[in-house]
């Protein structure tokens, strides 16, 4: 009986111990919960070392934001500029910052130097004017930067994109800037971007690829799907046979099928780097819609119709020409009617009086008396 109370007791002393650990864990679990919430921002949920400030109507970053915090969403809110006082306090062990969705206009100098290990930032669906190209440290980290629906007018491209251009962004790897208003890239923007793996240009007007574009880095995916290009320049082609290992995707793009596509023609049908190649068809001309460019053969490929129209346009600018060209003469003629009349009385004169005189002659030299008459008068 001894044994079995004394065995009870020691599964009793385990047990209220057991309960006091896992009491002591739960107390723990809640301070750090709260050491974790405390500070949090106004109109901000936070949790972990997550703090979420979205659709709040927000027109400045928070300022005090917990020191531990390592994700940051602030979007869709109405932040239309961020500057060096955006984030005063330095956040070490920020990683992950998401700024899409606050109709953003213009990014300053140094706005993300207290954001020493800023790997992934999402600047999407705003509507950029200006990007300073001081806007990163020297020494950032980010690897990851989505620029999608950002721009909406091209005339700012040069301006905006300047800070791809300025060296900073080295340890860049995928870069977004799908569903832009590009029309026309920069040459070499992404030259000093050396460790770019993954680039999307999907859907933003691209109409070519400029010479030295994607000189540089050495891509492993290229998205350029659903832009306006009709063909590629042998140059692009070129800088693409450079890189064998990258991934390019080119369907929805509209395709003129005609004697000038018929170096990328070739290319296409000897290149495995296009991996939706089965997708590319012809927009133009209407005899090729559809039709997949792996199946259009050589033969096809005419230019007679542009030709034609190329002559006809000659021809009717010609008819216009030469149409302007008399109705000035006889604007001419009729300014100066009174003289070319005047003109045309002197020259009948002139050559009445010379037909006379030749008439003379011929009646004189028709009679012999009097063509005796005149030898003797000669005489």
């Amino acid at each position: 009986m001894r044994l079995l109370s004394t065995s009870c007791g020691c599964n009793r002393g385990q047990i209220r111990g057991k309960a006091h650990k896992s009491g002591m864990m739960y107390l723990l679990f809640l301070l750090a919960l709260a050491l974790s919430c405390h500070g949090c921002p106004d109109k901000c949920l936070c949790f972990s070392q997550t703090v979420k400030c979205q659709n709040q109507d927000l027109d400045t970053i928070p300022q005090d934001l917990p020191a531990n915090t390592k994700f940051l969403f602030v979007t869709g809110n109405n932040i239309s500029h961020i500057s060096v006082d955006s984030f005063p306090n330095r956040l070490e062990l920020l990683t992950d910052l998401y700024l899409s969705g606050n109709e953003m206009e213009s990014v300053d100098a140094k706005v993300f130097d207290n954001l020493p290990n800023l790997v992934r930032l999402d600047l999407s669906n705003n509507k950029f004017q200006t990007f300073s190209e001081r806007a990163f440290p020297h020494n950032n980290t980010l690897q990851f930067l989505n620029l999608s629906r950002s721009f909406h007018n091209h005339s700012f491209i040069d301006e905006v994109l300047g800070v791809l251009q300025s060296g900073n962004l080295f340890q860049l790897t995928v870069l977004d800037l799908s569903n832009n208003d590009l029309v026309i890239l920069p040459d070499n923007i992404f030259a000093s971007l050396s460790n770019l793996v993954n680039l999307s240009l999907q859907n933003s007007s691209i109409i070519s690829m400029q010479n030295g574009t994607l000189k540089g880095p050495l891509l492993r995916d290229l998205d350029l799907r659903d832009n306006s290009l009709r063909d590629l320049s042998t140059t692009t082609q070129a800088e693409f046979s450079l890189n064998p290992g990258v991934r390019i995707r080119l369907a929805g793009n509209p395709w003129r099928c005609d004697c000038f596509i018929e170096d990328t023609l070739s290319w296409l049908k000897n290149s495995t780097q296009v991996v939706d190649v089965q997708n590319l068809t012809c927009t133009e001309p209407e005899a090729l819609r559809h039709q997949p460019l792996l199946q259009v053969e050589q033969s096809q490929l005419k230019c007679s119709g542009d030709m034609e129209g190329v002559l006809e346009t000659s021809y009717v600018f010609l008819g216009l020409v030469l149409a302007l060209i008399g109705v000035i003469f006889l604007l001419v003629l009729y300014l100066n009617r009174k003289g070319i009349k005047r003109w045309m009385y002197n020259i009948r004169d002139a050559c009445r009086d010379h037909m006379e005189g030749y008439h003379y002659r011929y009646e004189i030299n028709s009679d012999p008396r009097l063509a005796n008459l005149s030898i003797n008068s000669d005489v």
